[in-house]
């Protein structure tokens, strides 16, 4: 039987087509982002609730990590919200091969979990943050390598464990420091007000907002006052705030103790560096 080489054209158009609106679908019904957020953590604040190790977590090191680590750069809204998951691009650890000794200093996963990836299953927090964050950054980052790297840039350049502890601003588990004296040091060094996050006292995020030109900007509204840039900047944070560290749980030392459930009254052993 003769092959109708029109027809087979018409068809092969079409399944080209139809796989072109499937991987541009999902980037289509999101609208591009306005600005963007460098999401900062304190290990000391996120360690201390530490409980099991893995090689895997950045709170199982020999020695406790005393610097802001990076959680992520996010693509967001000025109304609040925020694109995720705008395209199939999923994460390839061979296209940041040359980044690794960086990621893994400054940008390492303080848990044990897994992360969730955009479409199915799970990986490393880099393949989180790139897949539901950094595909949303298009057309201000070009690609995955440029993700990573633009955001070690950002996070070197912006030193923010540098900048408090010139304002003497230290991480200690007995020191508290007044939330305008952390919020007023970032600001005079940056000319932008961040955003802090608190959990029980202790600072667990802190985030700083640039427009895509990576010039800072207030992650609060520019016409607010500094007093209310503080209020607005950190309702999760009481008014004296601390930097705490933490002993590590080391992955592979079987040194522990034995301590009992008060709900359950049965003994287990839990790890101790």
């Amino acid at each position: 039987m003769a092959l109708n080489l029109r027809h087979f054209s018409s068809f092969a158009l079409a399944f080209i087509l139809s796989i072109s609106f499937s991987s541009s679908s999902v980037w289509a019904s999101q609208r591009e982002f306005d600005y963007f957020v460098l999401a900062l953590q304190w290990p000391g604040t996120i360690c201390a609730q530490t409980r099991h190790c893995c090689s895997s977590n950045g709170c199982c090191r020999s020695e406790p990590i005393t610097y802001f680590t990076l959680h992520g750069l996010w693509a967001d809204y000025d109304d609040g919200t925020w694109p995720s998951c705008c395209t199939r691009a999923g994460f390839d650890i061979n296209k940041v091969e040359s980044l690794m000794p960086e990621l893994q200093k400054y940008w390492p996963s303080l848990y044990c979990t897994s992360s969730k990836r955009c479409f199915g299953g799970k990986g490393p927090i880099w393949a989180h943050e790139w897949e539901k964050h950094g595909t949303c950054s298009y057309p201000v980052i070009q690609d995955e390598y440029d993700y990573f790297a633009t955001t070690l840039n950002l996070y070197t350049k912006y030193n923010v464990t540098r900048i408090l502890e010139n304002a003497g601003i230290d991480a200690a588990n007995s020191a508290k420091y007044l939330l305008g004296e952390v919020v007023s040091a970032i600001k005079n060094e940056f000319g932008a007000t961040p955003l802090l996050v608190c959990r029980h006292g202790s600072v667990e995020e802190l985030r700083i907002c640039f427009n895509k030109d990576f010039s800072p900007r207030d992650c609060v509204n520019e016409s607010s006052t500094l007093m209310e840039d503080i209020s607005k900047s950190s309702s999760s944070c009481p008014r004296y705030i601390s930097l705490p560290t933490y002993e590590p749980l080391v992955h592979g030392d079987l040194r522990g103790k034995l301590v009992t459930s008060e709900s359950t009254n049965m003994f287990r052993l839990v790890a101790s560096a």
